[in-house]
């Protein structure tokens, strides 16, 4: 695909890719980067998962995402970064500032005269707040079934039937979980309106949507961008409205080809050296 085709976009906001997890859809999520190009850029929390990063899975993939994200900002990409809970130790970075990357912990953009309030989201979960050891291993919990359910899938295409989401089949029975997505929806959209806001951006809950909630102080549109573990989703902003993009509808995005062997792993040295090399490429 050359440049001159590439989607320009004012806002892409992305989050819950969990890069360093056997979940994380690496090679569609760059073929996804590899079709647009956006004036701001915000990760939203849990881009990296550091709550089970080991350096004994880093595939070649997972690296590229990093490159490209970094190579944005050499085109006039600005990019913000925004800490979420598996990613929460960079949260004592807040504030920091070099070139057109930073990082903050939330963020407030004017569109057009109205005003979205953007953050993680991990703020409403009671379980993050008062026991994170279970967090943690629900987490844990949570990838293992991500990759009982690509086996599950492998399986169904060789036969010839359709993908599954257990994950979700989960969420959907269990009505507890229902009731935490729509509590956190509430919650995030309350305040919201409390302080003015005209749209409130979250991340965290892995469940992507667009909807205009009121209250009886008010009304406010809730965005959250998904995830790149299940639903392979993104926040863009046109200019002018807000839309979901979805990979699994992105015949572009799926035809778009990448260097063989992504899937590789990468030793400690390689690693650290990619990691400063790329850095160092941005910072010029």
């Amino acid at each position: 695909m050359s440049k001159s085709k590439k989607r320009e976009l004012d806002i892409v906001i992305l989050s819950d890719i969990h890069l360093g997890t056997y979940g994380c859809h690496a090679e569609e999520l760059l073929r996804y980067l590899k079709t647009i190009k956006p004036k701001k850029l915000i990760l939203n929390g849990d881009i990296i998962d550091m709550w089970q990063f080991s350096k004994h899975y880093w595939p070649k993939s997972h690296m590229q995402v990093i490159k490209h994200i970094t190579s944005l900002l050499t085109k006039g990409t600005k990019i913000v970064y925004l800490t979420g809970n598996h990613d929460e130790m960079l949260r004592k970075f807040s504030g920091f500032k070099l070139g057109s990357f930073q990082i903050e912990n939330k963020v407030v953009l004017k569109l057009n005269g109205k005003r979205a309030w953007i953050f993680h989201g991990d703020v409403f979960d009671v379980t993050m707040r008062y026991s994170k050891w279970l967090a943690r291993l629900g987490a844990i919990g949570y990838d293992t079934l991500i990759v009982i359910n690509t086996f599950v899938n492998w399986c169904l295409t060789r036969v010839g039937r359709g993908k599954i989401s257990l994950s979700k089949r989960v969420k959907d029975s269990v009505k507890t979980a229902v009731k935490f997505i729509n509590d956190f929806e509430k919650t995030a959209a309350d305040i919201a309106i409390s302080n003015g806001y005209d749209f409130v951006a979250c991340g965290h809950i892995h469940q992507p949507e667009i909807r205009s909630i009121e209250t009886n102080k008010g009304n406010v549109v809730y965005l959250n961008s998904g995830d790149w573990i299940e639903n392979l989703t993104a926040l863009e902003y046109d200019g002018s409205n807000w839309s979901i993009y979805r990979y699994r509808d992105d015949k572009q995005a799926k035809s778009m080809k990448l260097p063989k062997r992504l899937r590789s792993k990468l030793d400690n040295d390689e690693i650290f050296r990619d990691l400063v090399n790329e850095f160092l490429t941005a910072k010029k």
